[in-house]
């Protein structure tokens, strides 16, 4: 009989269970449950990782080894810390540094092209080729003129998802 009345194998599976059913929650909502600017230790997916690594290899250790509690407690708290940390620093990491969306504070100044004409005081279209990819925005002249297809224009502003933007002088 292990902690809370319950073999431990149990409370793994309980616990595995919990964090797993989290985790899918933390997907699906994961914009309310982000923590921007805090230590990573407190974002959720790690710390579900945590949980999720630690009882599925505590569940294992129980059923398949004939360790003692205390043993399997540690093994499991060492092994679940080395795979979080791996998968902060392989997977997480990486792939939060290296996300395409950008932000409408840093396309002023940017330079662009006109890919669909801009009619006096109308939209077209422009795009912006960054290091992660091409974004198309919609535009229109900032003095409300008219700016001809393949022209390079300059980003002067940007107000409700519409770039104002002049031409560069070549």
């Amino acid at each position: 009989m292990g902690e809370f009345g319950m073999p431990m194998e149990q409370l793994y599976m309980y616990t595995l269970l919990a964090a797993g059913a989290l985790t899918v929650l933390c997907v699906f909502f994961g914009e309310v449950t982000e923590f921007k600017g805090t230590w990573p230790i407190f974002n959720p997916i790690v710390i579900l990782a945590f949980f999720t690594f630690g009882s599925a290899i505590g569940f294992l250790l129980e059923t398949a080894t004939e360790f003692n509690e205390w043993s399997v407690l540690v093994m499991v708290v060492l092994a679940a810390a080395i795979l979080d940390l791996l998968l902060y620093f392989v997977i997480l990491l990486p792939v939060s540094s290296a996300s395409t969306i950008h932000s409408e504070e840093s396309l002023p100044g940017q330079l662009a092209k006109v890919v669909i004409p801009i009619p006096g005081g109308g939209c077209g279209e422009v795009v912006i080729e960054t290091y992660s990819g091409v974004i198309s925005k919609s535009a229109t002249g900032y003095n409300n003129e008219a700016i001809a297809k393949d022209e390079k224009v300059m980003i002067v502003e940007v107000s409700e998802d519409i770039v104002y933007v002049k031409v560069c002088a070549s």
